[in-house]
């Protein structure tokens, strides 16, 4: 699966994959009963863009199911801030904004994709991340310009999550072809507008952008944060303790 556009697709599909793995962790355990079923269903949309990407990726060699569940840990190609740990509610919202952000500004280039497939999927993608978006925001805004406790914790999950920011809008050969032949942008070239929206969003939180420092994650080259294997040994274990299984 080392082909350019197989691992442009794999960046992306690994990337809604392991959110949505993550988003699944609060099924029972939100704040409210509404958020309980809305990080849920979330996580489904999620799932939903990840089959069609890794249907799409693996064409006529792997199906879905193998891609997601019978990898090695280096072959996924998430960015590590989707699998840092669950953290709390405020940590979790946060991260969704940053992620459905960068996710929303992916797919409005993506639905003129050169890739006929991918644009197709992208425009059905586009209308969940819009939601996941203004979702999300809103909880930031109402936990930033809430009591002090939330305001803390708030900002306290920004200094956490600023640092794995960086990653991406990182760019490498893979994003060059992707450019190249109409497949889809350099992740590079979201950062401005993401930094955009986020700057405003976090002003009306009470909350400002973090110092850009120098530390750099590497989850979308394979190499992930110590969270990762235990994440994987989760998600993976039904599907390699009974092999081919099918309910």
């Amino acid at each position: 699966m080392t082909a350019p556009a197989t691992r442009y697709l794999l960046r992306l599909a690994d990337t809604c994959l392991i959110l949505g793995q993550r988003l699944g962790e609060w099924c029972g355990h939100a704040p409210i009963l509404e958020e309980d079923i809305a990080l849920t269903n979330i996580a489904l949309d999620l799932i939903g863009q990840t089959r069609a990407l890794l249907t799409h990726a693996g064409g006529a060699e792997l199906n879905e199911d193998q891609l997601a569940f019978l990898r090695e840990e280096r072959d996924y190609l998430n960015p590590t801030l989707v699998e840092l740990p669950r953290g709390d509610f405020a940590f979790t919202v946060l991260r969704n904004t940053m992620i459905s952000t960068w996710l929303r500004l992916m797919w409005e280039r993506l639905v003129n994709s050169s890739d006929a497939e991918l644009a197709g999927i992208a425009g059905k993608a586009l209308k969940e991340a819009r939601y996941h978006q203004s979702h999300s925001a809103d909880w930031v805004v109402r936990l930033g310009d809430g009591t002090q406790e939330s305001h803390r914790r708030l900002d306290e999950s920004l200094q956490d999550l600023w640092p794995y920011c960086a990653e991406l809008f990182e760019t490498d050969s893979t994003d060059d072809y992707a450019a190249s032949c109409g497949l889809g942008p350099r992740w590079s070239d979201l950062r401005n507008e993401w930094m955009a929206d986020m700057s405003a969003l976090l002003s009306e939180a009470g909350l400002s952008l973090p110092a850009e420092g120098a530390f750099r994650s590497t989850g979308r080259i394979g190499q992930h944060s110590e969270h990762f294997g235990l994440l994987l040994a989760n998600m993976q274990y039904l599907q390699r303790a009974y092999p081919g299984g099918a309910w």
